[in-house]
């Protein structure tokens, strides 16, 4: 990382010199003339995202040397801002079922459900019949959720009915 901005900062210096150079020629006959030979500017491209109910992020950059210019941009999309946005608006229509199970794709917020002892939705089950479903289909558990771990297949940890499993020290 360090090195990148050496190699950054030296072609920065290295550009700014030749912005600033001009060339005068000297002719006896007519007089002086000054032409004016720096190469252009690199410009980063501005990346304006009018709608602030957008769940995207804007980047861009630009680098320009004596020889070559790149000027690139490029938007980055927040999915759990849109998970959130969803989930409300599923709320607002009055399908509340429907806004927490869109919640519940995230392992966060899987395992804080399981943990107040509501587990998440699961195709339509709902009340007690969904903890029953999640161990009996634990490949459906969101990736990175760190309950019912030991449910999941491939897991180290021995196959068992208990959704808290106890962490070994």
């Amino acid at each position: 990382m360090l090195r990148l901005f050496t190699i950054l900062f030296l072609t920065l210096i290295i550009s700014t010199s030749a912005l600033a150079q001009t060339n005068t020629v000297s002719t006896v006959s007519s007089g002086t003339v000054t032409v004016d030979k720096t190469p252009p500017t690199a410009s980063a491209p501005s990346i304006v995202i009018n709608n602030s109910d957008v769940c995207k992020t804007a980047y861009s950059a630009g680098v320009q040397t004596q020889i070559l210019g790149i000027a690139s941009g490029i938007t980055v999309t927040d999915e759990n801002c849109e998970r959130l946005k969803l989930a409300r608006s599923l709320y607002g229509m009055g399908m509340k079922v429907a806004a927490v199970s869109t919640m519940c794709q995230d392992a966060r917020v899987f395992d804080a459900m399981l943990m107040a002892g509501t587990p998440c939705p699961y195709k339509g089950a709902i009340g007690d019949k969904e903890l029953a479903e999640w161990k009996k289909n634990p490949q459906d558990i969101p990736s990175g959720a760190k309950l019912m771990v030991s449910s999941r297949k491939g897991s180290e940890v021995p196959n068992n009915d208990d959704p808290f499993p106890q962490e070994s020290n």
